[in-house]
């Protein structure tokens, strides 16, 4: 199958689950879950491409299994958050702007969270996409390398996931500053795997014709996270709700993993 019939097939494939998930919305008044399914989905856009493009086996089962694996994980664990903790105030917020501005409330979220977020999707995934569309050539030493960094950012992330979830489950930390484990070394442990993932996708899927495109999905994603919607919005409302944040991030690193300053 030709890149462009690919990238076609998996932009159809998204829109209709994006559709699918907006009525799903209407229903609950919450469009939160959409934070699970971005996951979610780019497994989607994997398992499609692994069944319908004819790439290098070892290439496409190397793209496809790391997607998917990070996909199920993080979607899990994003999944029984919202369950957990109910509708994201961002997208309280965010609704009721647009909302301000004349929208009504299900065309704000069909647009503004749906297919935005299908689109964006799109883009972060192009690694599993490109590099899933070429025979040739087969998997070098720098596709090895990417698979190596990518099952490490997995593995990172899971980490302070699970490491996060333990000391917010702990009553005795309520209103305390997560600081242990890679939380000590990083302010953002799950957002450094997160990339690492991608980066090192982007790096299995440069070994193919117009691979370095895809690298575009990892540089927007890395972007998304230090920049925009990632680490801003989070450290905004920490250092609003927890006394000792400020501290914590004058002596920890905010991405990279580094040794912490002396208080």
């Amino acid at each position: 199958m030709p890149l462009i019939d690919l990238l076609c097939l998996n932009a159809g494939v998204i829109l209709l689950v994006m559709i699918l998930l907006w009525a799903i919305s209407l229903r609950l008044r919450d469009v939160s879950f959409i934070d699970a399914f971005w996951a979610f989905n780019m497994g989607l856009v994997a398992v499609v491409d692994r069944l319908a493009a004819d790439g290098d086996p070892v290439r496409q089962n190397l793209l496809a299994g790391l997607c998917l694996a990070w996909a199920l994980r993080l979607g899990k664990h994003l999944f029984l958050r919202w369950r957990r903790t109910g509708e994201d105030k961002r997208y309280q917020s965010l609704l009721s702007r647009l909302q301000a501005r004349g929208l009504s409330w299900p065309v704000a979220a069909l647009v503004f969270v749906f297919l935005l977020q299908g689109v964006l999707l799109l883009l972060v995934s192009l690694p599993v996409q490109i590099g899933q569309a070429y025979a040739h050539p087969p998997v070098g030493t720098l596709g090895w390398i990417g698979a190596a960094l990518a099952a490490f950012g997995l593995v990172f992330e899971a980490v302070g996931d699970h490491q996060l979830e333990r000391f917010k489950a702990d009553p005795a930390n309520t209103g305390q500053v997560m600081d242990r484990g890679l939380w000590r070394y990083t302010r953002h442990p799950n957002y450094f795997g997160d990339a690492c993932v991608w980066w090192g996708l982007g790096l299995i899927a440069c070994e193919v014709s117009w691979g370095w495109v895809a690298l575009a999905g990892p540089a927007f994603l890395t972007f998304t996270l230090l920049k925009w919607s990632g680490a801003p919005l989070l450290e905004k409302g920490m250092a609003s709700t927890r006394p000792g944040y400020a501290d914590y991030i004058r002596r920890t690193s905010g991405f990279i993993p580094w040794p912490p300053k002396s208080s």
